[in-house]
């Protein structure tokens, strides 16, 4: 029998023989769509007296949210900071390449950077729903350049700022609109600080603590100034002290306000966080661990340089390192490092260091390296990937999980959690070769 076309003229689609991740555990059952949505099949049956127009077999495989990363600087080659008057072609081509891994909505990510790069980009990007075309675009996550200069990490001391006698003021020269920006990574410590946090919670901009050697206390009063989420714990912040934990003590602190989570970023890569170290923010603090790739324009190129922002990044392996210039004095060609010369002909050779600048792990490969660091459940390891980072957002109304009237943005996995197909709005919008 068909749908009741009384109720709507769409088509009901029924997605058969599988686990679904719902209410925190795996359950056999039936997933129902209609017009992008996940429909409750009790009020079709009885309300409706409605009935599937098509079935699709998932095979017994795992049916999970789809992902969300919450901070992706870029990938395949694109990198969202650099200055381009077209970043929403490179914005689209990632978004299109990070459906096979799951993901179907991201916020692109912008490093410290000029005022003219952020002036030039963000206007360009809208917020908009993903589909055939690609993932979904949640806003902007600005990394910088409010930061600390002791914790830049990858990013250029050059164009880090502070927010000097108008913070509120500085904050609009330096962005600009804020129109599509849906997260701001800051230091706490910085005079102006508590202003900036309170006028951004205010726009609905999520605020997140990194990149920082605040204290616990001026951590603490970030939070209590609406601040909720952490940038990829661990790096570029105090290491954690006994006497004074520094932004990591969030995850345990007796001062954050009744009501309220405080969400922290793990890059789950094998690479940035130490099995150990992942270990204990996910049994200190399960609830709040939001699995980010960090990703840089490197994730899905072979090993080489890159761009990440305004430095160029050396990929050995799994890991993303800062290229560094260094001084030699040589006028030859002879040697074998990458170099350029000067009008004085000084020849300053890039070399490599050993600072990380991000990942170029994809988000399917951090929710499995996640589940066999931390040893959690495979339940917890999709939650950290979508139904965390949607709380975070405040969207966990619609995405990030199956509950009835949510988006039905979903991905299929198999038992290794190996993505086979992902889904946007009920429709497939990737599926494996088999």
């Amino acid at each position: 029998m068909p749908s009741n076309k009384s109720v709507s003229d769409a088509p009901i689609t029924q997605f058969v023989n599988c686990r679904i991740l719902r209410d925190h555990k795996l359950q056999r059952e039936d997933l129902w769509v209609r017009e992008g949505r996940i429909l409750d099949p009790e009020k079709l049956f009885f309300d409706e007296q409605g009935y599937a127009d098509e079935q699709v077999d998932c095979e017994g495989q795992i049916l999970a949210p789809g992902f969300i990363d919450v901070q992706i600087n870029g990938g395949f080659g694109v990198d969202f900071s650099q200055d381009s008057q077209d970043v929403a072609a490179g914005v689209s081509f990632v978004a299109k390449n990070i459906l096979e891994h799951g993901v179907t909505s991201f916020c692109p990510t912008l490093v410290t950077s000029p005022c003219s790069v952020y002036h030039k980009v963000l206007p360009q990007v809208k917020v908009h729903n993903g589909g055939r075309h690609g993932a979904g675009v949640l806003g902007f996550h600005l990394e910088g350049p409010f930061i600390s200069e002791e914790k830049k990490g990858a990013h250029l001391h050059k164009y880090i700022r502070s927010f000097k006698s108008d913070p509120v003021l500085k904050l609009k020269e330096v962005y600009g609109s804020l129109d599509n920006v849906a997260v701001v990574t800051l230091a706490p410590e910085l005079n102006g600080s508590q202003l900036v946090v309170r006028e951004l919670c205010g726009r609905g901009i999520t605020v997140s603590l990194g990149h920082s050697v605040a204290n616990l206390s001026q951590a603490e009063d970030a939070v209590k100034c609406g601040a909720s989420f952490i940038t990829h714990l661990f790096n570029a912040m105090l290491p954690f002290h006994h006497r004074d934990p520094g932004i990591v003590g969030l995850l345990t602190s007796d001062q954050i306000p009744a009501g309220r989570t405080v969400y922290y970023g793990m890059i789950a890569d094998g690479v940035h966080t130490n099995p150990a170290a992942l270990r204990i923010a996910h049994r200190a603090h399960p609830a709040g661990l939001v699995l980010v790739t960090d990703a840089i324009a490197a994730m899905g190129l072979p090993p080489g340089r890159h761009t990440l922002g305004q430095q160029v990044i050396e990929i050995q392996g799994l890991h993303a390192y800062v290229a560094g210039w260094t001084f030699t004095g040589c006028v030859s060609h002879t040697h074998t490092q990458r170099h350029t010369h000067l009008p004085n002909t000084e020849c300053f050779c890039l070399s490599g260091t050993k600072t990380l600048s991000g990942s170029i792990a994809t988000m399917d490969m951090c929710v499995r390296h996640f589940k066999q660091a931390s040893g959690c459940s495979v339940e917890e390891a999709l939650e950290a990937a979508s139904l965390h980072p949607a709380q975070l957002l405040g969207i966990e109304h619609r995405k990030g999980n199956l509950n009835y009237g949510s988006d039905a943005d979903f991905t299929l996995l198999d038992d290794h959690l190996n993505v086979s197909a992902t889904y946007i709005s009920g429709e497939q919008v990737w599926r494996k070769e088999r």
